[in-house]
């Protein structure tokens, strides 16, 4: 290495110092923190501090709450994803193919996408109200008997679910369609000139050149629904019975209300650990994909 080589090595270290500085004082110290938390008994209600190992870990193996929450954190994981890839490329298809008021439903999107969790989730626990809201009111039109939406174990998932898809829908739509607009016309005319169908250019051109931006889209859906917390707590809590309690909010009812800081940080310590390998995994077909290096 020459000594010019050497010099610009030393300044671009020294032009990272502060964001690494900055970055281990918010980012690695709290995790460092957290992780030696989960081996803590911590309450501090009852003035309770002492080395408690496993411990945690242990009982979460066997914790049937535990458990329940990692099914609702799997359920809403892959079934908001898949519908958000499946609408979004839908959408931003018949973007790409409409002709007139394209700036309106781009804008609708950009809006939907947007507004806050927490304004979103305000505005669906109204749209869901049992007497006053929305969709029970086109229920009543349509001759059904009103549901209580959040109320109900057996709906207050997949209402969370639809809520979120609303959501986050139009940031796949929006992703999707910019690589629409990339893809050369010619390629879908020599496909129509050779007899190629919609369906055919669909899955022989479309697919094939949106695939290395779906896998990111998956990659970037996927971790945001593992950690989502937002719209399940402002909505429902993690209630009733249980029903939409995520890992997330389990990790905030044991740490902030129950006070069981270690045993809370225990449940986000497994939460990190969920998200890391995921994302391990989606690099490595990223790479595979050659789309990082």
């Amino acid at each position: 290495m020459t000594p010019r080589q050497q010099a610009d090595r030393r300044a671009g270290f020294l032009f990272l110092a502060p964001a690494l500085v900055a970055l281990g004082a918010l980012t690695a110290y709290p995790g460092v923190w957290v992780l030696w938390l989960s081996f803590q008994h911590r309450i501090p209600v009852f003035n309770v501090s002492r080395f408690a190992g496993w411990s945690h870990f242990g009982f979460l193996a066997d914790d049937p709450r535990f458990w329940n929450a990692v099914s609702v954190t799997a359920i809403f994981t892959v079934v908001s994803v898949a519908l958000e890839l499946g609408l979004g490329l839908a959408v931003a298809v018949a973007l790409r193919r409409q002709q007139s008021g394209r700036r309106i439903a781009l804008s609708l999107l950009l809006l939907a996408w947007a507004l806050p969790s927490v304004v979103v989730a305000r505005l669906f626990e109204w749209l869901y109200h049992p007497s006053a809201g929305l969709v029970n009111f086109l229920l009543g039109v349509l001759g059904a008997r009103p549901l209580n939406w959040l109320g109900d174990p057996g709906l207050a998932l997949p209402a969370l679910i639809l809520a979120d898809v609303w959501r986050t829908m139009p940031f796949v739509a929006l992703l999707c369609y910019a690589r629409l607009l990339t893809i050369p016309a010619e390629l879908y005319e020599a496909a129509q000139v050779d007899g190629a169908g919609r369906l055919a250019m669909f899955g022989r051109i479309t697919l094939p050149l949106l695939r290395p931006i779906l896998l990111i889209v998956l990659l970037f859906r996927t971790l945001d629904a593992l950690r989502a917390f937002d719209l399940m707590f402002v909505l429902t809590g993690g209630g009733p019975a249980g029903a939409t309690e995520t890992l997330t909010v389990y990790a905030y009812r044991s740490l902030f209300q129950n006070l069981q800081l270690g045993f809370g940080s225990a449940v986000a310590v497994v939460v990190f650990a969920l998200v890391m390998a995921v994302a391990w995994g989606y690099l490595r077909v990223l790479r595979r994909e050659g789309l990082t290096s």
